[in-house]
């Protein structure tokens, strides 16, 4: 579990960050609250969405269920972020729009790379 959450954390941080940069974000302060953000946002979203799986799945609702566990928690780490950068960023403009689309695009990314990967 340990190796699947620095895993993620590290490929999130990369992917968010090159978003950042971009995005135009080249600023170190402003970089480096994206790193934090994301050091505050992701150990949750992949601890609880390993526990959501295998609760759901010991009741035997792994299926359907499933689908709504990645956007609730998804969602939940784009208002912490958002409200993150909105406090802490000297640069970001829009953070609500900033912070829903690195989440997109890191999210995506991950999905692309596990497809890839088989």
């Amino acid at each position: 579990m340990a190796g699947i959450m620095a895993v993620s954390l590290a490929l999130t941080v990369l992917l968010e960050e090159a978003y950042a940069y971009l995005y135009g974000y080249r600023a170190r302060r402003e970089r480096i609250l994206v790193c934090l953000v994301n050091c505050l946002t992701n150990p949750p979203v992949v601890a609880l969405y390993y526990a959501a799986r295998s609760l759901l799945a010991a009741a035997g609702w792994s299926g359907l269920w499933l689908v709504f566990t990645v956007p609730v928690l998804e969602s939940l780490a784009v208002i912490v972020e958002w409200r993150c950068y909105r406090r802490f960023s000297s640069e970001i403009e829009r953070p609500f729009q900033f912070s829903l689309l690195a989440n997109v695009f890191s999210y995506g990314t991950g999905l692309l790379i596990n497809l890839l990967a088989g």
